[in-house]
């Protein structure tokens, strides 16, 4: 059987908050409708912040209920803290991701505070969703930005990365999500952060989330292959970047990293066609946003055949 890949897609979050102009809510929603038909069953659907931060999020209740009515899709959000958190039970989304960032510099700016406040607010977190019955408890993910680089601070160590993740693993993440949130990783680097750190979490699920601001991010996702991750996220077209980080440009494109797991004989569940012909209700939606992507571009080569019914060579 060929290996399963879990690919979460971030476009509607991590897309679209720095884009000034505002998608509306039905246009969110026509998008999430789309890629969950194109076979992506995670969507990373908005972030609970404040709308004065990021008026892209001020739709986050009906795009978050929207989105819940879709089945089969896991609905995640990003939450910054104990407040987030508290709006994603109350809506009763199924994953909630809590971002820090392993550089100090860059948490302060992103979530004005230290690190070491932002593992006391996630403790607080795990409380708050094991006091709720069980079957209204969403999934926590412990997310850790700027694992493998800072535009601040530079390169990160190694032992930062173990220390953070360690320390949420050990106050009830049920799953980490490690960033290259300003594009900064070449597949080296990848690998000895990833292997150093599955050495101490044990068999807890590991997500990575690649930019690739400097043309590594498929070049990122084969050494974290290597390494036995097959959780990943990616964008849309590759929208995104952190209003935190200058520079920090493009994630991953959502429609080459599957045409690349495809050609390596992974089972994505996606079907490339449909996925690559989202990015036009995107463009209608939004005409001023910068879309990039090769498979867009250039198509499918002549005559491919997707894995799913690919003969064994």
């Amino acid at each position: 059987m060929r290996q399963k890949i879990t690919l979460r897609e971030v476009g509607l979050r991590d897309g679209l908050q720095i884009h000034p102009t505002f998608m509306q809510t039905r246009d969110k929603l026509a998008w999430i409708v789309a890629e969950a038909g194109a076979g992506i069953f995670e969507i990373e659907v908005t972030s609970y912040v404040p709308p004065k931060l990021i008026p892209q999020f001020a739709d986050a209740a009906p795009v978050t209920e929207g989105a819940l009515c879709i089945p089969g899709l896991t609905v995640t959000a990003l939450i910054p803290n104990l407040r987030g958190a508290q709006r994603g039970i109350e809506l009763g989304v199924h994953k909630l991701n809590f971002v820090m960032s392993v550089s100090h510099t860059h948490n302060m700016k992103n979530v004005r505070r230290p690190p070491a406040e932002s593992v006391a607010d996630f403790r607080e977190i795990v409380a708050l969703i094991r006091s709720q019955p069980v079957n209204a408890r969403p999934v926590i993910c412990g997310g850790l930005s700027t694992a493998l680089g800072c535009s601040y601070e530079g390169r990160i160590a190694v032992s930062q990365v173990v220390k953070y993740a360690v320390q949420l693993a050990e106050a009830g993440a049920q799953e980490l999500v490690v960033a290259d949130t300003v594009g900064y990783a070449d597949p080296n680097q990848v690998r000895a952060v990833f292997k150093a750190m599955l050495a101490e979490v044990g068999s807890l699920p590991v997500a990575a989330h690649f930019h690739d601001t400097r043309g590594t991010g498929l070049a990122n996702v084969c050494a974290a292959l290597d390494c036995g991750i097959t959780m990943f996220d990616a964008s849309l077209a590759g929208l995104g970047g952190c209003p935190f980080a200058p520079g920090a440009s493009g994630n991953v494109v959502m429609e080459d990293l599957c045409f690349m797991l495809d050609s390596m004989g992974y089972d994505t569940g996606v079907d490339l066609q449909k996925l690559v012909a989202v990015r036009t209700l995107v463009a209608q939606a939004l005409p001023d946003i910068a879309m990039q992507g090769a498979l867009a571009r250039a198509g499918l080569p002549q005559g491919y055949v997707p894995a799913a019914v690919r003969q064994p060579a």
